[in-house]
Order: C-alpha cells, then structure tokens, then sequence
C-alpha cells in the first residue's frame, strides 16, 4: 500500500513539474550590479520589473555593471557575459563599465530582430541623459521598459525600425515652431531697438537731402559680369533598410548591438 501511495505521489510531483514552466533565467540574475550603483531598495525593485518582463516576453531582459572590463571591449564584454551565465536564446543585456564610462547593448535572438539598429538609438537617447548624471536605477528601468515596449511591437509584426520609430520619438512639428516663435520674438526685438535709435530722423521722401552737393565725381564706370560655378554630385543614398548588424561572438553565437560613452 505504501508502496502505492509512494508511485503515485511521484507520478502527480512529476506530472505538476512538467506543467510548470521552466525559465533558463530562474537561477541566473537578470540584475547584477558589480559595480554598486543601486541601493538595495532600487536593486529590488528594479529586478521586480526585469523578471517581471522577462518572465512575460519569454525573454532576458538584463543589467550588468562592472568596475573594469578587464581589458576586454564593451562589446566582447557584454556578449561572453551574456552567452557564459547561462542565460537564455533569446535576450538583451545591458552592459554599463565604470572604468571608462562606457555602455553597450547586446543583443541575442529575438532580441536581435525586437532591437533594431534604429531603435537601440532611439533606446539610448531615452536613457543615457540619466545614465550620464548619475540616475542609474531611472536609466535602467527606462532600458527595461523600452525592451518591453520594442519586444511587443516586434511581435506585432512591425519592429522599431528605421521609419517606424515610437510616436513622438523626433517632434520636428514641434520643435520647428517653437523655433519660428523664438525667432519672431528674437527679431521683433531687435527691430524694436532698431527703430526706438532712429526717432531723430526726419522722413525724406527723395534721397537727394542726404547727399551733399558737389561731393560725388564718377570718374569711371563699367558693368562686371558676376557668375558662380556649381558642381552638381548625385547624393549617396542611405539605406533605408534597417534591421540590426550582427556579428559573432567569441562562443560563437550570433549578436546584435551598439554602445558608447555615457
């Protein structure tokens, strides 16, 4: 009877494991803050929102600060980091050095096709302004976010990608008229001026008063032909596109990405 029992508590222990999904995250830190930029508050909560999203997107969604590089690229860095943990297929780590105050992306997988070149651009320009002024836990949850955001778009079919960028991303509309609103101030100002230093001058409907008489001798007169010589030069066109420029690992595997200097 014991023996029954025994066989069919094993049976419900094994059947209940198999219907429980396995995370390749679940025993690998999606937040590993080497470099102590995060207090314990900000460490906890800002690995609540990376499990949370990775646990969603079925993806990695990673932070790693590091004192020094050991003088390794940040590119080579943030890859052997992300394919030696143990972390999964399909994945985005965030790398940010102290050493030489340098931040990378890497991306592995999906996380190649849902972080387009375009968009890590567009990702960067949100967060390295906090980066840069020291609001790490600000810059990576905006990281965090944006990966959650990019990664729901690319499952729509539609990646960020060149021409197809977050609505608001370039407000040209915007800031062209505030620019022309500047301007008109700026110029009615100076016009303003201009006319306030002329209020002791007498209108004159001819010319002739403010020349005075005899003072002007034309000795010699000719017209000179100006011209100017254009060369024209087909613009280059730029690729349009878009997508993410992979390169290879040194495990192998195949990565997207970009970084530079905060």
């Amino acid at each position: 009877m014991r023996k029954r029992l025994w066989q069919l508590f094993c049976i419900v222990l094994l059947v209940f494991s198999m219907s429980v999904p396995v995370h390749a995250w679940s025993d690998t830190p999606l937040l590993v803050d080497d470099a102590e930029l995060l207090s314990n508050s900000e460490e906890n909560a800002l690995l609540e929102t990376l499990e949370d999203i990775s646990r969603r997107q079925q993806m990695d969604i990673v932070v790693v600060t590091t004192d020094s590089l050991y003088g390794q690229t940040p590119r080579n860095y943030a890859d052997d980091f992300y394919d030696y943990n143990g972390y999964a297929m399909d994945g985005v780590l965030l790398l940010v050095s102290m050493e030489s105050r340098d931040w990378y992306i890497s991306t592995a997988g999906y996380g190649i096709t849902a972080v387009t070149d375009a968009g890590l651009e567009y990702m960067a320009n949100q967060f390295l302004d906090d980066l840069s002024d020291g609001y790490y836990y600000d810059a990576f949850t905006t990281y965090a976010n944006l990966c959650d955001e990019f990664i729901d778009q690319a499952k729509n079919g539609r990646p960020y990608d060149a021409g197809n960028m977050p609505k608001g991303a370039y407000p040209f509309g915007f800031n062209l008229l505030v620019s022309l609103v500047i301007g008109f101030v700026v110029a009615l100002i100076i016009t303003g001026v201009m006319a306030a230093q002329l209020k002791t001058v007498d209108f004159q409907r001819t010319a002739k008063n403010y020349v005075k008489a005899g003072s002007l001798h034309v000795t010699n007169a000719r017209e000179i032909f100006l011209y100017r010589q254009v060369h024209r030069r087909p613009r280059p066109k730029q690729n349009s596109s878009g997508g993410s420029r992979t390169h290879t690992s040194s495990s192998g595997r195949s990565h997207g990405g970009g970084g530079g200097k905060f």
